[in-house]
């Protein structure tokens, strides 16, 4: 009996480990490769302004548009003009065969968290800002573009964003 409460007491343990560790990345096991801070909230937290914007509201998007990822490691279209304070309905497809993935962010986080992707390929998102497909899926991400200025939507899989698979969002 002593030896089953002893397993008991140390799976227990493992788990609250795991959780802190957990919540310490940034909660969803990137941290600060993502532009994560080790608190909730912080940095691009799932409610906070980025330097290339904030998750938007559904009825307030302006518009939509809708975003081919293939297997040429290319988006259709490879560039989106916005206004500041826009909000935009982004509807991405997986055209291809491959999963894929549309993260928007600035140059340096995606280049930060396609190192992280490569060191951990099976990294989950739960982000805002960020659509994972599956071949032939479709998904979509609301967005608000707060700031002026030039950013980028990636693939961070490994090496698609090496192979080119990444486009530009202007926000005039």
């Amino acid at each position: 009996m002593k030896h089953a409460f002893s397993q008991a007491a140390l799976a227990v343990a493992s788990a609250l480990l795991a959780t802190t560790a957990w919540a310490d990345a940034g909660h969803d096991g990137h941290g600060a490769a993502h532009g994560h801070a080790a608190s909730p909230g912080a940095a691009h937290g799932h409610d906070a302004d980025t330097p290339y914007g904030r998750p938007g509201k559904p009825g307030a998007a302006s518009r939509s548009v809708r975003v081919v990822m293939n297997d040429t490691m290319r988006f259709d279209p490879a560039t989106i003009v916005v206004r500041r304070g826009e909000t935009l309905r982004i509807v991405g497809a997986n055209g291809g065969r491959l999963e894929h993935e549309f993260v928007i962010g600035t140059p340096e986080l995606l280049r930060e968290h396609a190192a992280a992707m490569r060191a951990d390929p099976a990294m989950a998102h739960q982000d805002p800002n960020t659509l994972r497909l599956a071949p032939g899926a479709s998904g979509e991400i609301v967005w608000q573009f707060t700031q002026r200025g030039t950013f980028e939507f990636a693939c961070l899989l490994p090496g698609h964003l090496e192979a080119g698979m990444v486009g530009k969002v202007i926000v005039k």
